[in-house]
């Protein structure tokens, strides 16, 4: 791999067109903080978007959790000593603390230009949660718990999870969740649309890399523009929607690997991409 970022709490591995970073702090459940994880993830989906090689992303953990959210233990710490922390400090320094920290997490996953999976290993509690909304799809295994549980710690979402909740779910379901705090097993998850499938746990890692690798086969630009045209249709008014479908088609009628799809769907074989 070219060009790959230097991660200290995760690791990396590219193969096929497919990118898959594992979080990798069991000790610590996978927590965001007291850990690396959130330059890890930020510098991860970054490098994924420049790089030309990657097409899809894999998200998952090692270990028994997917991701623990913030580290509970670190929040008993506030004063003297421990003020430089993750939460500590007055008010405006935890302002700057969660713009400048978490809440990069959730601006780089929006403008991320590859799919990206959450194969959801275990609990997804708090930010952990909010990490697995961010991604364009989950699956998970029987072992997947899914917590909102922020109103449990007297605090909010600081991350966006409210934001990005409700879209998936629909504003009342959130709302449940989100107010009681309670946890969600993987058979409800399904069901709410939380996760798309639930799957074998000895079989997750397949079938994240099977779907990953079904998208991977795709032609690449065709692939990123498509993904960066959903999110685009969340926030425009369909005349300006389809003023930018247009453009971006134009594009895409212009490339090599348009040419080359047509020719093998009409001959009946796989195509060979280029990325052209």
């Amino acid at each position: 791999m070219d060009n790959t970022p230097t991660l200290k709490d995760s690791r990396l591995d590219l193969e096929d067109r497919v990118a898959v970073l594992t979080l990798d702090r069991d000790d610590l459940r996978n927590a965001l903080t007291g850990t690396d994880l959130i330059d890890d993830i930020v510098d991860t989906v970054t490098w994924a978007n420049r790089s030309p090689q990657v097409s899809v992303l894999i998200i998952t953990g090692q270990g028994s959790a997917f991701c623990a959210g913030g580290n509970i233990k670190e929040m008993q710490y506030r004063d003297g000593d421990h003020r430089s922390g993750p939460f500590g400090g007055t008010a405006l320094e935890l302002e700057h603390k969660y713009r400048h920290g978490i809440q990069r997490i959730p601006l780089a996953l929006h403008q991320a230009e590859i799919p990206i999976i959450a194969a959801i290993n275990g609990p997804a509690i708090g930010a952990g949660c909010d990490l697995a909304c961010m991604c364009d799809i989950r699956l998970g295994s029987e072992r997947a718990t899914f917590g909102e549980t922020f109103v449990n710690l007297g605090i909010i979402p600081g991350d966006g999870g409210a934001w990005f909740l409700q879209r998936l779910i629909g504003y009342q379901r959130a709302a449940e969740i989100t107010l009681t705090g309670r946890l969600v097993h993987a058979e409800e998850a399904v069901q709410l649309g939380l996760m798309m499938e639930q799957v074998p746990a000895d079989q997750l890692m397949q079938r994240a890399l099977t779907l990953a690798r079904q998208m991977a086969s795709k032609p690449p630009h065709a692939l990123r523009m498509s993904k960066r045209l959903m999110k685009q249709a969340q926030r425009h008014e369909l005349p300006d929607f389809l003023e930018l479908c247009a453009a971006w088609q134009g594009m895409l009628h212009n490339t090599d690997d348009h040419a080359e799809a047509v020719n093998a769907f009409v001959e009946k074989r796989e195509g060979n991409y280029r990325g052209r």
